[in-house]
């Protein structure tokens, strides 16, 4: 079972990209990169998830947007859970720039097989999609009491976060389960000590498909079991799947 992260850019950006792949009770990574024409990501996607293999595609991004003002009912929800960690999200409508290019983006996959998956069997093989949203999901799988501002302020500071982001991945992802390994031939991109924005924001962009690649691999593992994850909202609705709190 393989697991790809988009951390989409919702505009014309880049996009990051991670692809792992579950292998000897471990995750493996394949490969981290960023793309950045919308045909030249699903090229991506199928060189990694060839027709009919099995896979579970996370996107950063609102793929399902049914109202045509205000906020989805999964963006109110983050908001309502996550807004005390500074984690709610941005508000998603029809009306929003971005709107067109995100929701294709999902229909695109879903006519590539794969279902949106608000719910899941644990560990199913299948073609599934979910929508995911990199900052909860940090805060809570690394237990923190805010998200790790690495996105806005000035590039020393943006980095210092983003270096804590990269100690977070490679210290407690390999601890949890599903193991995220560490001796796969691909590294995880490191921040180097000369950066500029447009470098540093190429790390960011990986280390965030990489958590979306996580999350997809740990929704597939677990599901609902023991409430490991919550899903905001369902398919009606817009959702996003979200790992809890790790004890």
């Amino acid at each position: 079972m393989k697991f790809i992260g988009v951390d989409f850019g919702w505009l014309s950006g880049a996009s990051g990209l991670s692809c792992l792949e579950w292998q000897d009770n471990k995750l493996k990574i394949l490969e981290i990169t960023t793309k950045l024409e919308i045909a030249t990501i699903f090229s991506w996607i199928d060189t990694w998830i060839e027709e009919k293999e099995p896979g579970l595609i996370a996107v950063d991004a609102p793929t399902i947007i049914p109202n045509q003002t205000g906020m989805r009912i999964p963006d109110k929800l983050t908001h309502k859970y996550f807004g005390k960690y500074h984690a709610g999200c941005y508000p998603a409508n029809l009306n929003r720039p971005f709107a067109q290019r995100t929701v294709d983006f999902g229909n695109i996959l879903s006519s590539k097989g794969f279902i949106h998956a608000p719910t899941i069997t644990p560990q199913k093989l299948g073609r599934y999609q979910i929508e995911v949203f990199p900052h909860p999901a940090i805060v809570n799988l690394f237990k923190l009491d805010r998200i790790l501002k690495y996105k806005k302020g000035k590039l020393a500071e943006k980095k210092a976060e983003l270096q804590k982001l990269f100690s977070y991945i490679t210290n407690i992802l390999p601890k949890l389960k599903p193991e995220l390994n560490l001796e796969s031939p691909i590294t995880i991109p490191i921040i180097p000590d000369k950066v500029t924005t447009k470098k540093l924001k190429a790390v960011e962009d990986k280390l965030d498909s990489l958590i979306c690649a996580y999350v997809a691999a740990y929704w597939w593992y677990w599901g609902n079991i023991d409430q490991k994850n919550v899903v905001l909202g369902d398919e009606n609705t817009g959702y996003i799947v979200i790992p809890n709190r790790v004890d």
